[in-house]
């Protein structure tokens, strides 16, 4: 809930001529959004995992979480688009944010189909 919360006010701020300096290269918005949201999802992983066990985490479960982590993504947008109109609401971060999701998601899946032939050995 603490990096939800987080990702919400980092989406909220105006960050001004910040965004504009050499520092940063073309498409540093987009990576970050993808790293944000790529965290997020593997909380919500991590945490269905330490309830039910990883034996419960399942294709569908993971396609929830991904749907979950994009339908915050895109009323994050919505909320750019409406309410922090010092924002600019973007397909493209919200691109970014499902292709973050799509990626802790399949990183789960792959850690745990590699554990489990790991104790099936």
């Amino acid at each position: 809930m603490l990096w939800a919360l987080l990702i919400l006010i980092l989406c909220s701020i105006s960050f001004g001529s910040v965004g504009k300096s050499p520092l940063f290269f073309p498409g540093f918005d987009k990576l970050v959004h993808c790293g944000l949201f790529f965290v997020l999802a593997t909380l919500i992983g991590y945490g269905y995992i330490r309830n039910y066990g990883s034996g419960q985490f399942t294709f569908a479960k993971g396609i929830l979480i991904f749907v979950i982590a994009v339908a915050y993504g895109g009323l994050i947008e919505i909320l750019q688009l409406l309410i922090f109109t010092w924002r600019s609401a973007e397909w493209d971060d919200l691109f970014a944010d499902s292709v973050g999701a799509g990626m802790a998601i399949f990183s789960i899946l792959v850690t745990l189909f590699a554990s489990s032939k790991n104790e099936n050995n």
